[in-house]
């Protein structure tokens, strides 16, 4: 297959997820556009990138790996570069990286430790800016995987004030893998009321959060459930999706 032709598949893939998403919306009776769609691009080429920012009107994207980050900056910048572009760093974040990471992604979407927030705090006024930042709830309370557990995420969130270097802006979550469509919806629900509780209740603040959550195989029920952002990798870029049945609850 000519590279036209990939680059056409790759239009009509992302195309169709953003109307997947769109719909969505309209099921859980929410405004359209409010949900931004994040493609993960950590099996994607900087040509891939250049053609979805050119054509497709691509302004956000979301890097798992430093290094695979670092390539697509280079392709992009040798391709003439995509200044409207916002990377957001989606991947789990190791403290010997952040140097990196700082003051150069719009929002890191992981920090779950108060090592990772000193480290990425201390990178950040070294540049003279300040960070913005999610913080990662483990929802799933799944032993080895990243984030702060649901009953310890307001001590944490709470704790960050003492970093100036960062700006919390909201909330992440994975979801455990292979739930149903009611299952994650579940999940992110759950989720979403405890993101509020400790955004408007603990931190007193008075715009909403950011609440990244939903991926591939379950951006539907994300939205449904109060997602502002999904990350969306395969359902771009190919590979097996879950089945396009649509979630109809909302908040």
């Amino acid at each position: 297959m000519d590279s036209e032709n990939v680059y056409r598949e790759l239009g009509e893939r992302y195309r169709a997820v953003l109307g997947r998403v769109r719909d969505a919306e309209r099921a859980a009776g929410r405004p359209g556009g409010e949900v931004t769609v994040l493609p993960a691009v950590k099996y994607a080429d900087a040509g891939q990138i250049a053609y979805l920012y050119a054509e497709e009107g691509l302004r956000d994207i979301g890097e798992n790996r430093v290094q695979t980050m670092l390539e697509h900056l280079a392709g992009l910048g040798a391709a003439g570069g995509a200044g409207e572009l916002r990377t957001h760093f989606i991947g789990s974040l190791q403290r010997n990286k952040v140097r990196y990471v700082a003051g150069k992604v719009a929002l890191v979407h992981s920090l779950d430790s108060a090592g990772l927030a000193s480290d990425l705090s201390r990178a950040a006024m070294k540049l003279g800016t300040v960070q913005d930042v999610l913080v990662e709830i483990n929802s799933g309370r799944e032993e080895g995987k990243g984030g702060v557990m649901p009953e310890a995420a307001a001590d944490f969130c709470g704790a960050l004030a003492g970093f100036p270097g960062l700006r919390l802006r909201g909330f992440m979550t994975m979801g455990p893998a292979g739930l149903s469509q009611d299952g994650y919806y579940n999940i992110f629900t759950e989720t979403y009321r405890l993101a509020l509780d400790i955004w408007t209740k603990i931190l007193h603040n008075i715009d909403g959060p950011v609440l990244s959550m939903g991926m591939s195989d379950s951006f539907v029920p994300a939205v449904a459930a109060g997602a502002t952002v999904v990350r969306i990798g395969r359902a771009v870029f190919g590979g097996p999706t879950a089945p396009a049945g649509a979630v109809v609850k909302g908040n």
